[in-house]
């Protein structure tokens, strides 16, 4: 995984390259500085995503932690670090995921139950975004806009559709993590990892039987996913470029999903540009000013990424300390 990590980002860095080298870098800078500071809005406006996250994040574990040992506000900073982790690091996104699951240990909660929920959480994620691309599509069609971009992106979707649903399935019903580790077996022999693995998934099948609860923070992180794509409404409208809703919407979807697709890829580095230029140009917008959209959502994510992870750090270094001495 970190050699196709690696892999992944040289590919990305080499796409990103290529498209600065062919765009005119001055016109979109000046296009970033004809925005002025009301582009700083979109870092603090990046804490409604985390707090929708954080609050589906909560319901799921609310039957694990009835003490309320792991608040909301903590679970808003832990869905941060993750968040960061997954976009900043070359995790593959998936290290975010092991990371949460770390730090609600730190709060005395099982393993087991919280492994769990970040992983039935990581489904969830899939089945929203396939929803959120579906809806991208859709209204693609109908503002006339479809080319071979969108009839390539529209056969990706279609055969890939069985995934979510196999994966529930798998979950609920197919014991995965029994039956992985009975490969393991031979190389780490019995003991706690055959309790492990059986505890996980009688707390996964436990956790995808909660409906409600899978309702509520499916429903909160598709609000998430639209509440993204006002970043894109807010600096074209700032760009001098406005547009409506929907085609906000439509950037947004594709750059999600296409990033989704390519997640080997560091932080979707490349990926996310080309996605919004591609996309972008099937709607009237220039290169320079998806390259400059794309440019304000990754300084925001850096913004947003880099104080979580510093502060994650801080506390790995407490902790470390009190244990040394």
């Amino acid at each position: 995984m970190r050699i196709a990590g690696y892999i992944g980002g040289l590919l990305g860095l080499t796409l990103l390259m290529a498209m600065l080298l062919r765009a005119d870098l001055p016109a979109m800078l000046l296009t970033m500085r004809s925005a002025g500071w009301p582009l700083w809005w979109l870092v603090p406006y990046r804490a409604l995503y985390f707090l929708l996250y954080g609050v589906g994040w909560f319901y799921l574990l609310r039957p694990y932690d009835p003490e309320g040992r792991a608040g909301l506000g903590y679970l808003f900073w832990v869905t941060s670090v993750r968040e960061a982790i997954d976009r900043l690091l070359p995790v593959a996104s998936v290290g975010g995921g092991v990371v949460g699951v770390r730090l609600l240990r730190w709060r005395g909660l099982a393993a087991a139950s919280v492994s769990a929920t970040v992983i039935v959480e990581i489904v969830l994620t899939l089945i929203v975004s396939y929803a959120f691309t579906a809806l991208g599509l859709l209204l693609f069609v109908e503002l006339r806009a479809a080319d071979a971009q969108y009839h390539r992106l529209l056969l990706a979707f279609l055969v890939s559709l069985p995934v979510p649903a196999a994966t529930v399935l798998l979950l609920r019903y197919g014991s995965v993590f029994e039956r992985l580790q009975k490969f393991l077996r031979p190389l780490v022999g019995e003991g706690a990892l055959s309790e492990g693995a059986a505890s996980l998934d009688r707390e996964v099948r436990a956790c995808l039987g909660r409906w409600r609860g899978l309702l509520l923070a499916g429903t909160l992180q598709f609000a998430a996913l639209m509440v993204g794509s006002f970043e894109i409404w807010f600096a074209l409208r700032l760009f001098g470029h406005p547009v409506d809703v929907g085609t906000a919407l439509i950037l947004e979807s594709m750059t999600q999903a296409i990033r989704h697709l390519a997640f080997v890829v560091p932080a979707g580095l490349g990926v996310q540009e080309a996605t919004l230029v591609l996309f972008g140009n099937a709607l009237g917008i220039s290169g320079e000013l998806a390259l400059a959209v794309s440019m304000a959502k990754r300084v925001r994510e850096v913004l947003c990424g880099l104080p979580s992870l510093l502060s994650w750090q801080w506390l790995e270094g407490r902790r470390l300390r009190r244990v040394c001495s």
